[in-house]
């Protein structure tokens, strides 16, 4: 479990309100829209469009939503996470079938516009809440439910409030923020429950970085994340949509279950120890513990910037990994960027080029890879029982393949250092 130096009472958990009645007893007004929060004593006119009720012989239970069905977007399995030839192929035969049935109620990525609620059949679906809407994994009976209908009766789940202020020192990444909140939490603290993400440090993160952040609460039990849209999410989205979208704003007074309030300028570089995403250490504290591998990929730590991060340590660090190193980008875009983009201080080198002078495996095709384990044939599967330090997103028994294999959940930081040394390391190492 978390090691004592990170516990509850750590110097940079500041504080922690808990509500009264279900409910904060403080009201704040979010900076920023937000789309999760739903106060159940109030619902905000803006969301009353999204959560219409139920106009049908059988009303809804009181502890449910339905969802509008033109607000209603079904995403088929990984589509977001990767763009290989079998994902695309799955994409194209559901499509032909929603064409050829009639059916109304599906809609590509590419099409998205002022939807509010998403739906997609993979647990991670969770990471689009980093553009301030409800996103959320279902399962593929409830998707074709939606497809036939346009419907899904949903609990409106109550909201915790995570606030994290003070500039991010430049050896964390947002995989050690959420790794400590999960910690903090467990794995179990934020089941059906909204987690929503505020402070300055969360203002300051990149889209990518944000969307890691909400990729993981499911591990926290989490039925959604939440960032509310700023000025850095609009700029993100001025070449990747031309739809009409406007942001959801939250009930002025909107009330939440808990709130956890951290100093991030004094966080350390984290780890997930095996076997559970909440079994939180600082890195340097598991410097000992010898590994076998590492794995950089997942949709969790598989984009163009987690690449970057750790071509830049491997950069400042001019050594060769001691481990193999596979590397397994999210889609085929982060497969190109990986080729194509510049590391900055790198002199024009792509993160490809430093990867193979560090001695890294050569990127693979885009896939999910051996984040889920699958069969013995798959990349970088760990097959026999050894240590990895992974920046994916779980770490229980046979997660990446070997009943018996430990995997260390990390930053893409904390996982290049970890390659260069053979143990887990602290990134501070190479980046001060």
């Amino acid at each position: 479990m978390a090691s004592s130096a990170l516990a509850p009472s750590s110097s940079f958990l500041v504080d922690k309100k808990d509500g009264i009645g279900g409910f904060s007893a403080v009201r704040r007004q979010p900076p920023f829209p937000c789309s999760a929060q739903v106060s159940k004593k109030k619902v905000s006119k803006k969301i009353a469009s999204v959560m219409a009720p139920q106009q049908s012989e059988r009303k809804p239970s009181t502890t449910g939503a339905v969802w509008d069905r033109e607000k209603i977007v079904i995403i088929p399995d990984h589509y977001i996470f990767t763009t290989d030839e079998r994902a695309n192929r799955n994409v194209d035969i559901l499509r032909d079938f929603c064409t050829e049935q009639n059916i109304k109620y599906f809609y590509d990525i590419k099409d998205l516009g002022n939807f509010k609620v998403l739906l997609g059949t993979d647990s991670h679906t969770c990471t689009a809440g980093a553009f301030g809407q409800f996103a959320t994994g279902i399962g593929n009976t409830d998707a074709g439910f939606v497809l036939g209908t346009g419907k899904l009766l949903l609990k409106v789940p109550p909201t915790l409030r995570f606030v994290m202020d003070g500039e991010m020192p430049d050896y964390l990444l947002a995989k050690d923020l959420i790794l400590q909140i999960i910690g903090e939490i467990s794995v179990a603290g934020a089941t059906y429950k909204a987690m929503e993400f505020v402070g300055s440090t969360v203002e300051s993160l990149t889209m990518e970085e944000r969307l890691t952040l909400c990729n993981m609460v499911v591990e926290a039990g989490g039925k959604n994340g939440i960032i509310p849209a700023d000025s850095t999410t609009y700029k993100y989205l001025e070449d990747k949509t031309s739809l009409p979208y406007e942001p959801v704003v939250s009930d002025g007074d909107a009330r939440f279950l808990s709130e956890y309030r951290f100093d991030i300028s004094k966080l350390e570089p984290v780890v997930a120890k095996p076997h559970s995403p909440d079994n939180r250490a600082l890195a340097r504290e598991c410097k000992d513990v010898k590994i076998d591998r590492v794995y950089i990929g997942s949709c969790t730590g598989g984009k163009t910037e987690d690449f970057m991060a750790a071509a830049k340590l491997f950069l400042a660090s001019g050594k060769k990994v001691k481990v193999p190193t596979f590397l397994v980008p999210a889609t085929q875009k982060v497969w190109m960027d990986i080729y194509s983009l510049p590391v900055p201080g790198s002199g024009g080198k792509t993160c490809s080029q430093i990867f193979e002078e560090a001695g890294c495996d050569t990127p693979a095709s885009p896939s999910c890879g051996a984040c889920l384990g699958g069969p013995r044939d798959t990349y970088a599967r760990m097959n026999e029982p050894q240590v990895c330090v992974s920046t994916t997103n779980r770490n229980f028994p046979g997660r990446m393949g070997h009943k018996e294999g430990q995997i260390y959940l990390a930053s893409p930081y904390t996982a290049a250092a970890s390659a260069l040394t053979g143990f887990v390391t602290d990134p501070r190492e190479f980046l001060q």
